[in-house]
């Protein structure tokens, strides 16, 4: 994997870049839709490809490892063959879902135990364990195994915590370095930056990472609990320490603003659950504001979601039809819903970059920032 730095904003940390993995180019900043289970939530790839855009997308390894398995992946040819996605992939490491599990896990030297939420069956996460699924999965760019500290834990905690994700970062690395890719592409591991909201610790891991010499990095533990204000303060200092010449990659992040925020302190990639998920529940997002599309206000409303007409919706459908679909229950809703948010998303991030190449970066920011906390 290369990455091509190309433009940097002359007033902020904002830049561009192109990433080039064995499934395809990446133009950065991106947003990387989330495919949970091997697929985007009510989302075909012809709708991710054609009215999204979308360049790259995630896999969850933990939800892949459970089902459908690694063995029927691999019998497949891995998870790009298994789903029919050919363009690149990132899977996570089950980290931030191990995590979760906080009342069926244990945490220890060795590993994390936890129980399937499935079916209850027990089950043991090493790093070594870890990497070896997902040289399985057969993702572009792989994620090291950590424990994704609660956004307000204690400081001795905090501490703890990174000391694990530490050395278990040190056995994933000799993992991967001891095995192949099993389907003629290179991937490539991302180390990950923890130590929840305290610099010191974030230093620490930022600079530890930072000596790994990976292709790319992560920033993991945000968006778990602490202020915005603390989150962009915990980015400023890792990417003042991170190689300027790696991808940035913030995990798990977050409203369209806090994209646009970190986009200026020099991320250069995202994914988040948000647009998909909120879409469900019928919150969408538009540059003049967050839409409850399920507010009777919308009933008889009969202009298209965005004044502009960007959203690929906007060439079929109308505020009130989409406000029918969910007072309906309509399926089509969560769908359309879905696609509409995946698309302002990754047309957000394209226009940060389109507005850093210009040169007017921070007047675009300035003037966009209010609509995209508006509720509407």
């Amino acid at each position: 994997m290369q990455f091509q730095l190309q433009h940097i904003d002359a007033k902020t940390n904002a830049r561009t870049g192109l990433l080039n993995t064995g499934h395809g180019a990446i133009e950065t900043p991106v947003f990387m839709p989330v495919g949970t289970q091997g697929t985007v939530k009510a989302v075909h790839f012809r709708e991710l490809k054609n009215e999204i855009g979308a360049q790259i997308i995630l896999g969850n390894t933990y939800h892949l490892y459970l089902r459908p398995g690694v063995e029927i992946i691999e019998q497949a040819g891995g998870l790009h063959r298994f789903n029919g996605w050919n363009g690149p992939i990132l899977t996570d490491s089950g980290g931030f879902q191990v995590f979760s599990l906080a009342e069926n896990r244990k945490l220890h030297e060795e590993g994390a135990e936890f129980r399937s939420h499935i079916d209850g069956s027990k089950h043991l996460f090493t790093p070594e364990k870890v990497m070896d699924i997902e040289r399985s999965i057969g993702a572009d760019i792989v994620m090291a195994f950590d424990e994704c500290t609660p956004g307000e834990a204690n400081y001795e905690y905090a501490k703890r915590s990174l000391g694990l994700t530490e050395r278990w970062l040190d056995r994933c690395i000799k993992r991967f370095n001891e095995t192949e890719s099993k389907y003629g592409y290179q991937q490539s591991l991302f180390p990950i930056v923890q130590g929840c909201i305290y610099p010191e610790l974030r230093r620490q891991a930022a600079e530890n990472v930072a000596s790994k010499n990976a292709d790319g990095n992560a920033i993991g533990g945000l968006a778990v609990g602490e202020s915005v204000e603390k989150m962009y303060e915990m980015i400023e200092l890792v990417n003042g320490i991170l190689p300027k010449d790696k991808p940035r990659y913030l995990m798990g992040v977050g409203t369209p603003a806090n994209i646009v925020e970190a986009i200026e302190r020099g991320v250069d990639m995202f994914d988040c659950i948000m647009p998909t998920r909120n879409g469900r529940n019928g919150q969408l997002f538009t540059y003049e504001g967050i839409i409850n599309i399920k507010n009777k206000k919308w009933e008889n409303d009969f202009s298209p979601v965005e004044k502009n007409g960007a959203s690929p919706l906007d060439r079929f459908h109308t505020k009130a039809y989409l406000h029918h679909l969910f007072a309906v229950n309509e399926i089509l809703g969560l769908q359309i819903a879905s696609i509409h948010n995946l698309a302002f998303y990754t047309r957000l991030v394209s226009d940060a970059r389109k507005h850093i190449i210009e040169g007017d970066f921070s007047r675009w920011k300035a003037s966009s920032l209010p609509g995209l906390k508006n509720r509407l």
